[in-house]
Formats: C-alpha cells, structure tokens, sequence
C-alpha cells in the first residue's frame, strides 16, 4: 500500500477514530496521540494491510487495544487520578446543571469498558452487530446482551432523576 492509498483509506477514517479514542481516555490530548501512534503502526504495517478485510473495524479494533494499554498504563503510575475523583463526585451536581444528552453521556461513562464501548459503536457510530463483536474480540450474542444491559442501566439511571 503506497502513501497515497493509505491516505485515502486511513485519512477519512480519523474522527471516528479520534472520537472512540476520547471515549475510552476521556482526554483530548491522549486521543490525538493514540491515534497518531495508531496511523504509525499502521504506516509501518502498510505492506501487510491489504490482506485485511474491514479496515475500519481493524483500525478501531487495534485503536482500542491502545488506548486500553494507556489506561493500564496510566493506573499503574498514578493509582486513581484525581481528575476521576473529582469527576465521580460532582456526578450529581452536573447531571442536574446539564440537559438530556450531557446526561446520557455521562451515563454512558459510568458503564463499564465494554458496555460503554459496545453501546458508543452502536448507539454513537452505528456499527452492525457482527462489526461490534469482531472490534471488540467478542461473540454477537455477547454484544447484544451487553448492549442490553448498558440500555437497561442508563434507562434505570434516568428513571431514578
């Protein structure tokens, strides 16, 4: 794959990248650099990339695989962030301050990596379900009950406001 197919395969792809990335971060600057370290990877794998079927869900799969090393990576040297805290307990105050969709936003954070994940691709990016399971290294059985679950709990969240 030469530069100028890869920019007209790879480019497009950056705000979707960029937006899954801050998803799982939740850090501009770590999203823009995650997905600079994803296009290097995949610059340096060019030769090897037309064997790939789905780019888009290979390159959003790999992007997760970075940015979820990140965040080990970042636990390990700073135990609990005090950004997180702080954010965790002025949960409250903000979802009163903001409307519908900051809620839901919000709520959809709280879930766990998967779910958040599962339900940002679907809800968010609009993936099929068999995209969702081949990004996220699961069954599509198992994307359908977590995108259930992460739609019961937010449903749950808002009923209790």
């Amino acid at each position: 794959m030469d530069a100028t197919i890869f920019s007209n395969k790879m480019l497009p792809l950056a705000a979707p990248l960029y937006r899954m990335a801050k998803s799982i971060l939740l850090d501009d600057e770590l999203a823009k650099d995650s997905v600079q370290d994803l296009y290097l990877k995949l610059w340096e794998k060019r030769t090897t990339l037309h064997k790939i079927e789905d780019m888009t869900a290979f390159a959003l799969k790999v992007l997760r695989n970075l940015c979820l090393d990140k965040l080990r990576k970042k636990k390990e040297t700073d135990a609990v962030s005090e950004e997180w805290e702080v954010a965790h307990i002025n949960v409250l105050k903000e979802i009163e301050e903001k409307d519908m969709i900051k809620i839901i936003k919000q709520l959809i954070n709280q879930l766990p990596e998967l779910q958040k994940t599962i339900i940002r691709l679907r809800d968010v990016e609009g993936f099929e379900i068999k995209e969702i399971a081949y990004i996220t290294s699961t069954t599509e059985n198992a994307v359908t009950v977590n995108l259930s679950r992460a739609r019961q709990k937010i449903r749950e969240r808002l009923a209790k406001m």
